[in-house]
């Protein structure tokens, strides 16, 4: 007995899964603005628990809007996120995705200081990182190099996209980004995120870039 399913068309799956989120998640502290994120994180992971952590900046998402439309970069801590992230719409407004974390000399410079290629990328991204998204979904410790070096005055991203997943330092790096001063954010509480949560806010950010009516 084959499946049938109810649709096929890749509009009313995506407006259906929206309706049943909204439906399901119920009575939320997320402002208008915060909520498209919401869903979109939601709809990538399958998890209203996750969707429930998530913490804004109050100028978090008009942060990301505006970096993209200013088409400032996007650097992401590792090669799933820069592949899942929409290009064309950040190429509407010149904006380009950056990983350094395979970088040959990125790589060598890890070894020589026995230390993560996530931090050493991090620190190579720190010339890009001005009014930057910088979006982390996969490496607790390109998160809390990146808190460094902001907290160092090296590093001044727009945006700041901080989910990385796992069992060591993942919680206590969101942690340390909830307490950061100085720059919009976007992460969640506990040991869940990953590199499709990152990429899920990237996207509906570059999706509210298009859709919103430019500010004044």
């Amino acid at each position: 007995m084959s499946f049938v399913p109810l649709t096929t068309q890749p509009q009313e799956i995506e407006e259906k899964s929206f309706q049943i989120i909204a439906e399901e998640l119920g009575e939320h502290p997320f402002t208008e603005e915060q909520f498209p994120i919401v869903q979109r994180v939601i709809h990538a992971s399958a998890d209203f628990e996750l969707g429930r952590s998530l913490l804004f900046t109050p100028d978090a998402v008009q942060s990301g809007i505006r970096a993209i439309r200013a088409g400032r970069p996007v650097v992401a801590d590792v090669q799933m996120v820069e592949v899942g992230i929409s290009k064309p719409r950040l190429e509407k407004f010149g904006s380009t995705v950056h990983c350094f974390i395979s970088d040959p000399d990125v790589i060598e410079e890890a070894k020589q200081l026995n230390t993560t290629r996530a931090i050493v990328s991090m620190r190579k991204a720190a010339r890009l990182c001005e009014g930057a998204i910088v979006a982390i979904g996969n490496a607790p410790t390109a998160l809390l190099e990146l808190i460094r070096l902001v907290e160092a005055g090296e590093a001044k991203p727009g945006l700041i996209v901080g989910v990385p997943v796992g069992f060591v330092s993942a919680a206590e790096s969101k942690e340390l980004l909830s307490k950061l001063q100085g720059v919009p954010f976007i992460t969640n509480i506990g040991r869940k995120g990953g590199s499709p949560v990152a990429v899920s806010i990237v996207n509906a950010l570059s999706l509210l870039a298009v859709r919103e009516p430019a500010e004044k």
